[in-house]
């Protein structure tokens, strides 16, 4: 074996004394997340041969990928600059960098393969539970984004430029379509039923339609587009007004993004008896013939062509059509290139008696 280079004598006198001071922590941080301090003295021993290894040219042995061999490099680390700086002299630069590089090398083995440890997390028992945790942690800020979008477009700040209010209508827009992607991943791993648990409410079909109009009026205003309104419904009906909601939403904004001229109309027509049947029509390009085999179904591969989908990932339609079916319903489609496409659903709603209250 050939001697010992300066670097790596000046490197090893440093490994040893951050040996020597690593293992003093064990009573504190680093023993928590251990079984002993045993275990603490073995993994310093892994790691300095990892280092030292690594320093000579060598292979590296077989490093745990865990939490506390990652805490104790960082320790490691630590305690080896300052012992390459309290050496008498003090340690060169070449020695210090050689050895920051060696270490280095031993972090990157300890993280190990992020996309695969990525994908055990998600095909593991919380995985599902990570996915909404994420939804939920992108839906809030993008809410706050969406109020104050609106509220800056409304004036109620002081009075806008033409550009600015375009600019405006464009972050309402990109941030409503994240929003509406993070409630839909949400909602799919809820079962995609979850807004209709609950008894049937009375509610105004009208106050929902032109709910929906008012939340998409950003998006349509941005591509020239124009929201109709076709109904004459007056009074009150009974049913499940929060899962309605969100399908026009969902189905509106849809057809607003494969709409470029033209307009859409949301429609709630009474048939007989308490039926009422609810449209969302567009004036678009119309949907692909490829694409009507897998159109309701989740997180399928985008195609070519620009798949027609609420979102790249088909969530949008596939929540539609759980939360339609929840409410006793199917939702159908009709669409024609180049002249757009229909949604359509009919649901039993009772009349609320104004008089008495009663349903009729």
């Amino acid at each position: 074996m050939s001697a010992p280079t300066e670097v790596e004598t000046g490197l090893v006198e440093a490994l040893e004394a951050a040996c020597r001071q690593v293992p003093a922590e064990s009573g504190g941080a680093l023993l928590a997340d251990a079984a002993s301090s045993e275990e603490v003295s073995a993994l310093v021993g892994v790691i300095s041969s990892g280092v030292l290894a690594h320093l000579r040219g060598e292979a590296m042995p077989a490093l745990p990928r865990t939490h506390l061999a990652r805490r104790i490099l960082q320790s490691f680390r630590k305690h080896y600059l300052e012992g390459a700086a309290a050496q008498s002299p003090p340690a060169s630069s070449a020695t210090l960098l050689a050895g920051l590089g060696s270490i280095e090398a031993v972090a990157a083995a300890l993280e190990g393969d992020w996309r695969q440890r990525f994908s055990d997390r998600l095909s593991g028992p919380d995985g599902l539970e990570l996915v909404v945790e994420v939804a939920h942690d992108l839906r809030s800020p993008l809410t706050s984004i969406l109020f104050l979008a609106e509220t800056l477009r409304r004036g109620r700040s002081g009075p806008l430029t033409p550009l600015q209010e375009r600019q405006l209508g464009l972050i309402y827009a990109a941030a409503f379509g994240l929003t509406s992607v993070a409630s839909d991943v949400i909602e799919l791993a809820r079962g995609g039923e979850r807004q209709v648990d609950l008894d049937p409410l009375p509610f105004s079909v009208a106050d929902i339609l032109e709910s929906v109009r008012d939340i998409v009026q950003p998006i349509a205003e941005e591509k020239g587009l124009e929201v109709q309104l076709v109904s004459n419904e007056e009074g009150l009906r009974v049913g499940h007004p929060v899962a309605l909601s969100r399908v026009l939403l969902n189905l509106t904004t849809n057809a607003l993004k494969f709409t470029d001229e033209g307009n859409v109309e949301m429609r709630a027509e009474p048939l007989a008896d308490t039926r009422l049947e609810f449209s969302v029509r567009d004036t678009g390009r119309g949907i692909p013939p490829n694409s009507m085999a897998m159109l309701f179904e989740p997180f399928r591969r985008r195609q070519r062509d620009r798949e027609y989908a609420f979102s790249g990932s088909g969530l949008g339609l596939s929540i539609c059509r759980k939360l339609v079916e929840a409410m006793g319903s199917e939702l159908k489609v009709e669409t024609e290139a180049g002249k757009g496409t229909t949604f359509s659903f009919v649901l039993a709603l009772p009349r609320v008696n104004p008089e008495d209250g009663q349903l009729s």
